[in-house]
Parts: structure tokens; sequence; C-alpha cells
């Protein structure tokens, strides 16, 4: 299988954009990165600190930046976080250069994954449940607009997802050749 565009993971925090993306990059033999990464080693700072000193808007301005840097190397998966995928010019260059995979999730599989995490600044209120739903209400017509959607299930492992990703990707050849259907 060759990969001819970058494939970009968008989808809630808790989705496995991370952990499912780097099984994806694995099995193509291509890099993995990850935004949020790489925000973080620029600025020496967390993401929580960069928030909490800069502010929201410029957290999102860096990250708008970082991607579209990552979108112009070589073909490889990229994870971005959960708030990226909001901007329309990142929407846009996303799917101009890349691909976007959404990893639709519910709310309760979510929480489940989220709720003891302590690195997550937007979670970070007096109802943190109560936010993530909020979130994912906000966010899901725009992660509609990606380019490919796959249902994370309860039950599956990263492997299942990570196949389910591979199924949806086989129906792009501009994307993966020699893809299975």
């Amino acid at each position: 299988m060759k990969l001819h565009k970058t494939v970009v993971m968008v989808g809630m925090m808790g989705a496995g954009k991370t952990a499912v993306g780097k099984e994806l990059a694995r099995l193509l033999a291509v890099p993995f990165l990850d935004s949020d990464e790489e925000i973080v080693q620029a600025a020496q700072m967390t993401i929580a600190e960069i928030f909490e000193r800069d502010g929201e808007a410029f957290f999102r301005a860096r990250e708008a930046e970082v991607i579209a840097r990552l979108l112009r190397g070589p073909p490889g998966v990229l994870s971005v976080g959960g708030g990226a995928y909001l901007r329309l010019e990142t929407r846009a260059r996303i799917s101009d250069e890349g691909v976007a995979v959404w990893l639709k999730a519910d709310l309760e599989l979510l929480w489940q994954r989220v709720r003891h995490k302590t690195t997550r600044p937007l979670l970070r209120t007096s109802d943190p449940r109560a936010t993530l739903a909020a979130l994912l209400e906000e966010r899901n017509p725009h992660y509609a607009e990606a380019d490919l959607v796959v249902e994370v299930m309860p039950g599956y492992a990263i492997a299942d997802t990570t196949r389910e990703v591979l199924a949806a990707l086989a129906g792009r050849p501009d994307v993966l050749e020699g893809g299975r259907r």
C-alpha cells in the first residue's frame, strides 16, 4: 500500500485519534505526527499552560500554523487536537492537501475515556461531563464535514478501529494506492 496524501485523524478528545493514528502509521509504514506534540515541543510548555498563559485563540492560531506545516511534509498520519477542525481554513486545507478521517464516538464512550484525565484544559470545569456533552454537540457539525467517517465502537480495540479506517481509505485511491476493499 502506498499513501499519496496525509491522513488526518479528527474528532473529539478520547475518540482514539492518537492511538489509532499510530497503529495506522505503523501498518502503512509512514510517519505518525501529532499536532499537539509539535506545539508542546515548539513552545516548551504543555497545552494547558499555553491555554492558561496565552488563551485558546492564541493556541488555535499556532495550531493552524503547525497543521499547515505538517501537511506540506511527506504523506503520513497526523492526529490533530479536537478543536483544530473547527477552523474553516484548517478544514479546507486538510481536505485540499490531505484527507480528514472523523473518528466518531458517542458521549458515553468519550466520557469513559477522558473522565480521569487531568490534561484536558477544556474539561477543567465544575461539571466536566456536561462540558464534554456541550463540546460534542457544538463540534459534531464541523466534524461531519470530514472526508471520511469511521464509527468508534465501545467494544473495539485499537486494531479494530484501525481496520475500519483502512477499509474507509480503500475507497479513496487518490489517498491510498493498493488498499483492499
